[in-house]
């Protein structure tokens, strides 16, 4: 495994750029964020990190009856001038010893090119419906990236879990070699993790242009959020359609598992503070179950 320059990329020179980078995962909401980024901010390409040796295909590619084996996925290079930037863009996940040799290759071109810091983005798949803002959070390797990620651009501190993959795991290797990285995870309904959702995807986009003081037109991705969420809306209208069929006794046990644990959150919360029932009251109508949990529901103020 190795960086190969391309002719036009040899004489590239970046002070202390900065370093946005992204592979694939659940919604290919990073992914999707770093390629808007790259396009609209007009990167040029000038080298990639060939993984070739460890990449071993699991199909052929068929078209007019004509077998051929697919291109190797790349890890692709691309550079921008003022702000000076570094945007790496991966079309796969590699796993085990393949996938410890990539992040060392790039921790080896990060001080190289003296990369001053790192920005990744990921997918967090929560109990929502689609037509809720999506949410972002942020994780960070120095308590100062962290606070200015609070303070100055709102986005909620993730308090606990982890980020898998090579999204979460190159802020690890960054910190090992003292480079300050930032992870940006948007919210995504846990039931659509394999649909894109450029919804996500525009919020990361959104910070990282306010971050690094650049203006982004958002359209593309305004046109693309409407139209997948036509699909999610009639993914919902399906799963609503299946609870209201059940039988009535059957009907807890037919809820996905996305609502029931979002339900289950609003209960507790209406427990703890009886105004918040109405959230809860609005969730149950939202997908026809007040009927099924009404005796739950009236005990919330039996005493009260």
């Amino acid at each position: 495994m190795k960086l190969k320059l391309y002719s036009s990329g040899k004489d590239v020179n970046l002070h202390h750029p900065i370093m946005l980078a992204a592979w694939p995962g659940m919604g290919n909401v990073a992914l999707q964020a770093i390629d808007y980024l790259r396009r609209k901010l007009k990167a040029k390409p000038f080298g990639e990190i060939d993984i070739s040796q460890f990449v071993t295909p699991d199909a052929i590619q068929v078209e007019d009856g004509l077998a051929k084996l697919p291109q190797t996925p790349k890890n692709t290079l691309y550079y921008r001038k003022y702000p000076d930037l570094v945007i790496l863009e991966g079309e796969i996940q590699l796993h085990g010893k393949s996938g410890t040799i990539l992040m060392e290759q790039i921790v080896s071109f990060m001080k190289e090119f003296g990369i001053s810091k790192v920005f990744t983005g990921a997918a967090f798949p929560v109990p929502m419906s689609y037509r809720e803002s999506s949410t972002l959070y942020g994780a960070a390797t120095t308590p100062s990236l962290r606070d200015i990620l609070f303070s100055e651009c709102q986005v909620e501190i993730m308090e606990h879990g982890e980020i898998a993959g090579f999204n979460g795991l190159l802020l690890g290797y960054a910190k090992e070699i003292g480079i300050p990285a930032v992870c940006l995870l948007a919210t995504i309904p846990l039931y659509a993790v394999n649909l894109p959702n450029p919804k996500a995807s525009r919020e990361i986009v959104n910070i990282l242009a306010h971050m690094l003081r650049v203006k982004v037109p958002m359209t593309e991705l305004d046109t693309q959020v409407e139209r997948v969420e036509k699909e999610m809306a009639e993914i919902e209208i399906r799963m609503k359609e299946e609870l209201i069929t059940a039988p009535k006794d059957k009907i807890s046990e037919g809820i996905p598992l996305p609502i029931k644990q979002k339900i289950e959150r609003l209960f507790r919360d209406a427990r703890r503070d009886k105004q918040k029932a109405y959230r809860l009251k609005k969730e149950l109508d939202k997908w026809n179950l007040f009927e099924s949990y009404e005796d739950r529901f009236l005990d919330l103020f039996k005493g009260h």
